[in-house]
């Protein structure tokens, strides 16, 4: 519904900015870019949908080596305990449990269609002991924050995209995405836990985030003392190193859990071959509905408005261009991976724009789909203060992702 609205706002909107620009300033040259702009951006998505192909297909079979190795069981046991306190209304043995942390991992592997089929099994079962069915229960409230934050370790998705338009090493943001996911979950945990009045000081949640924020400010210490071509190289090395180790050790396990690793791949690759066919009409949809709002003008003048304000408070305003996919990720995960994607086509994969927009759509997922889907599965028509939560950690995530492209690319 809201990609729906979205796609028939860009287009009158740029409509009526072509028109005032036409009778107005006499504008003959923008209804001809806008029909341009139509033509140019259908062959655009095609291209980059076709392109995703190789690579989606390899990293979805790599995921599938990985999900029959037991690596989602491997987070399911690591962090159980700590979800354990973050959810006490359900009890240790509540049936929730196993869906709740698949779920969690699936997402934090970016394994979506894994992720969303066990988030809605965890609903259901919260759903079946919360005392008001029409209303959202702190556990369900408590889960939906924690997806809308879109805590990832491996955003595979945003370097295949990076890969196809260009990047010269497309993982480059794999630490800023990290390091700015982390930052969202935990402003979207800390402000749950402020309306559910959950000690945030219990030892074994103090220990869990106590040792991940540890780790996430000495990463952010040792970058900030380094220059800017140190940085860099030390971030691509890293994050190169990293994954490639994650493919490795998912060989390794599903080898010694005696899964056939090929065949394993193969139905893996079959998936991501269809997923790279089933995107090319949405990503055609959207990005022919942006390139004509951003041919009408309007594109220009929302950033330029952004440009000034912030020059008026004596900020730097490089990373301007890339707001249009901040502004877009609570509301359409397909819109903002649109404004990624016109992003580093307009302005070049490597750039810093480029690099701003792939970290802030990293950096968190979409609040207001995921409300839909999860709560509207269970019928949940009051959701409290899930929204605020949600969008809270959507502000957090998408400024500590302009400030991780600072300090990583500029």
């Amino acid at each position: 519904m809201a990609l729906n609205y979205l796609f028939i706002f860009f287009f009158l909107i740029a409509f009526v900015i072509g028109l005032v620009k036409l009778i107005f300033m006499g504008d003959t040259g923008v209804f001809p870019e806008m029909v341009t702009a139509t033509f140019d951006m259908a062959k655009t998505g095609f291209e980059i949908s076709l392109g995703l192909t190789g690579v989606l297909t390899l990293w979805m079979g790599i995921m599938k080596i990985g999900e029959k190795g037991g690596i989602v069981h491997v987070f399911s046991k690591l962090i159980g305990p700590f979800f354990n306190k973050l959810f006490p209304e359900l009890g240790k043995e509540h049936p929730a449990h196993g869906s709740i942390m698949m779920n969690i991992a699936a997402n934090m592997l970016n394994l979506d269609n894994a992720a969303t089929p066990m988030g809605l099994q965890a609903m259901k079962e919260m759903q079946e002991t919360n005392p008001h069915k029409s209303t959202a229960s702190n556990a369900q409230i408590m889960f939906l924050v924690l997806n809308t934050s879109g805590l990832t370790l491996l955003p595979i998705s945003i370097m295949v995209y990076r890969a196809q338009l260009g990047a010269v090493n497309p993982s480059d943001i794999f630490i800023p995405i990290l390091l700015a996911t982390y930052f969202s979950t935990l402003a979207g945990l800390i402000s749950v836990a402020f309306y559910q009045k959950i000690n945030l000081l219990d030892k074994v949640i103090l220990s869990y985030l106590g040792g991940l924020t540890a780790i996430i400010g000495g990463i952010i210490w040792y970058f900030s003392k380094l220059d800017q071509e140190a940085i860099t190289n030390i971030s691509n090395i890293a994050s190169n190193f990293i994954l490639f180790s994650v493919i490795v050790v998912f060989i390794l396990m599903a080898l010694f859990k005696k899964v056939n690793v090929y065949e394993a791949f193969i139905d893996g690759a079959k998936d991501g071959f269809k997923t790279a066919v089933k995107i090319i009409p949405y990503l055609v949809a959207i990005l022919v509905a942006i390139g004509v709002f951003r041919a009408s003008g309007a594109m220009d003048w929302v950033v330029s408005g952004f440009s000034w304000t912030f020059e008026k408070m004596g900020l730097n305003t490089d990373f301007s261009a890339a707001l249009p996919t901040a502004l877009m990720k609570p509301l359409s995960g397909s819109g903002a991976r649109g404004m990624m994607v016109d992003a580093m086509t307009t302005y070049g994969a490597d750039s810093f724009v480029g690099r701003v927009a792939s970290t802030v759509q990293g950096a968190t997922d979409t609040t207001f789909y995921i409300l839909a889907v999860y709560f509207g599965s269970v019928g949940i028509k009051n959701t409290r203060y899930a929204v605020v939560c949600g969008l809270f950690a959507d502000f957090v995530g998408i400024v500590a992702a302009i400030l991780m492209a600072y300090l990583f690319f500029h």
